[in-house]
């Protein structure tokens, strides 16, 4: 072999040798920048400063009326002696989904807008998206739930409360925990498998799936296929069940003779039809839109409507259209100014 060709040969192995090593490297430093990233900033609503104290007095006045109606709501139901039924044993653990979700947000969103540097540590943010994935999915399941519950009331009244005992309630709900359950462990386990190398702003105000996986530097296939799999599974099983309950709900209605009777069996399910309509229509056009029209800003709004907005409207609708969530509400208020004159 001549001089040239050794040398041609000595160049290519130390070039091939030289890749290896920057591969390792590479890795190695993937691996390193994993443990050292201990954070993310969190981009948050808006980067205007002076909105942050108009949005941080906006919204911490939707969350005080959503804890005060969502635990108002509970303790109506539990010391109400005419709110002992089904549908009332569900209704309070909508609130009590309500009230957990939007403070699994909010708390930290506050923080947020009085602080320069919207940190949160890299456990707080897979804290907070097991929580968020447990209470959003356990909505969509407690919705059917619901359903299911009106459903038997109005198309089967006479036998009412034995199909839906007390232990019938009590699986029911379980079964709607469990699924929240194993949706958020999925989705968390699946993200904490994860590199994250850089870099570590969330864009986003809270630590939600897609702006997560926007961020690793390992591959996110898992992550996505598992995302739309359960995604699709949790999202069209209860919508297909909660549409099946409402058509037999709507031909029972409509084969009542009277107009007063179609009048009262229509109000026993219109609340819990409005608090599907403004939950399902949210998570639609945040979730179901082009990627085409995919815009940010909306994305944000719609985000802010389904953690904040939504878990603030449900118990004013089922109390402004309950007559007896009122009847027990204006009880309670008058034996409080009868004790206050005294």
């Amino acid at each position: 072999m001549s001089n040239n060709g050794k040398y041609y040969f000595v160049y290519c192995v130390s070039s091939f040798l030289h890749r290896v090593a920057s591969l390792k490297l590479c890795k190695t430093m993937a691996s390193l920048n994993h443990s050292t990233v201990t954070l993310f900033i969190l981009e948050g609503l808006t980067d205007q400063p002076e909105l942050q104290v108009f949005l941080f007095v906006l919204f911490l006045g939707i969350y005080v009326v959503t804890v005060v109606g969502n635990l108002g709501m509970i303790l109506l139901i539990g010391i109400g002696p005419q709110l002992k039924s089904p549908m009332y044993y569900f209704l309070s653990n909508l609130s009590f989904v309500d009230l957990c979700y939007s403070s699994a947000i909010t708390p930290k969103l506050l923080v947020n807008f009085i602080e320069d540097k919207n940190i949160i540590s890299y456990n707080e943010c897979m804290t907070q998206l097991f929580f968020f994935c447990f209470f959003i999915v356990s909505e969509c399941f407690m919705l059917t739930a619901m359903a299911y519950d009106r459903y038997v009331a109005i198309c089967s009244p006479l036998l009412y409360n034995v199909i839906m005992s007390q232990r019938v309630c009590c699986f029911l709900a379980t079964a709607v925990y469990t699924m929240g359950t194993f949706a958020a462990l999925v989705h968390t386990s699946s993200m904490v498998r994860l590199s994250f190398c850089g870099p570590n702003i969330i864009k986003h105000y809270f630590c939600d799936i897609i702006p997560l996986l926007k961020l690793s530097c390992s591959s996110t296939y898992l992550n996505e296929l598992l995302l739309v799999v359960v995604g699709m599974f949790n999202v069209f099983s209860t919508t297909i069940a909660i549409f099946i309950s409402y058509a037999f709900i709507l031909s029972s209605i409509l084969s009542i003779q009277s107009a007063e009777g179609r009048s009262k069996a229509f109000s026993t399910c219109s609340s819990h039809l409005a608090a599907v309509a403004i939950f399902y229509g949210t998570m639609i056009f945040m979730y179901l839109k082009p990627p085409s029209s995919s815009n940010m800003t909306q994305e944000k709004v719609a985000s802010v409507f389904y953690t904040t907005v939504i878990p603030m409207l449900n118990p004013l609708i089922y109390s402004l259209r309950n007559k007896d969530v009122k009847d027990v509400l204006k009880k309670i208020m008058r034996c409080t100014m009868h004790n206050t004159s005294m």
